[in-house]
């Protein structure tokens, strides 16, 4: 994996400090052009790895990417699924129902409603698959090297302890894609934990890594601990903890920390870009 990753947040309004900021980027980015014009900056500054969700968006930039792959030479992708949002919001318009019509093929629409929820309930590992091809549409044609489970269903499957699941998508990634598996948690310790026990070695985990403690299960002890152990390939995302820590003091942490292999982060501005690079770069 690359030492720096782009992510997206900021394109969909994502901002944990701020709601205003929030609103100011879903304006400031409305437009794909824009989203685009940013990832370009990143990829001049250096950065050809973007790590996204499946936010419905995100089939118009792999388009733009598909039809000039002379300027996206050696460009990469990290899908991260699903996006819950997307779900979400199709079962409020049109049911549930509507919903897994809307995202599962056909002919195993029609065999789940023949078998009625029983079907859907007692093959979940199918059902996981289906939902990881249709999410994986968008990205054809484009190098998508690891592909992650968002942390809304890795953490869900580790509180229901479903550990089986994290191992059928591990295989179905590389069996299918030919890929790695990658797995978001709000949880390192007990993730890394669990991945150590099913027999994945140096599994990928992107995680919440900042000197503040933002969102870190268990605490920055217990990360430091798991990192300095280094039995898994990490990824410190949320660096700047939500917005409440300079940014030069976030990446100095988080730079200073042995296991972490990649930082990923999000920026609105070629400006910011480039200076969070030059202090990850330590110029």
């Amino acid at each position: 994996m690359d030492r720096i990753l782009f992510g997206d947040n900021q394109f969909f309004g994502v901002n944990h400090a701020s709601d205003e900021k929030s609103r100011e980027q879903l304006i400031k980015f409305k437009s794909n052009d824009s989203i685009i014009k940013i990832l370009d900056l990143a990829k001049i500054a250096g950065v050809n790895t973007f790590m996204c969700t499946t936010h419905d968006r995100i089939a118009n930039i792999c388009e733009h990417i598909r039809k000039h792959p002379a300027d996206y030479t050696s460009y990469k992708i990290y899908p991260c699924m699903p996006y819950a949002h997307k779900y979400a919001n199709a079962v409020t318009e049109l049911g549930i129902m509507g919903a897994l019509k809307a995202y599962m093929p056909g002919n195993i629409f029609s065999t789940a409603l023949k078998g009625g929820m029983a079907y859907l309930s007692d093959d979940h590992e199918k059902m996981m698959e289906l939902l990881v091809d249709a999410e994986m549409k968008m990205f054809h044609g484009i190098e998508t090297p690891v592909i992650f489970l968002q942390n809304v269903v890795t953490d869900l499957l580790l509180g229901l302890k479903a550990y089986g699941l994290l191992a059928a998508f591990h295989s179905y990634i590389k069996k299918k894609y030919n890929a790695e598996a990658g797995f978001i948690t709000m949880n390192l310790p007990l993730l890394s934990n669990v991945l150590v026990n099913l027999g994945i070695k140096h599994p990928i985990i992107c995680t919440s890594i900042n000197k503040e403690g933002f969102r870190m299960s268990g605490g920055k002890c217990a990360y430091e601990k798991i990192l300095a152990e280094k039995k898994n390939r990490v990824i410190a995302m949320q660096i700047f903890g939500g917005g409440f820590i300079s940014p030069k003091e976030a990446v100095d942490y988080v730079v200073s920390l042995e296991g972490v292999e990649s930082i990923l982060f999000g920026a609105s501005s070629a400006g910011n870009i480039q200076q969070t690079i030059s202090w990850i770069n330590k110029e």
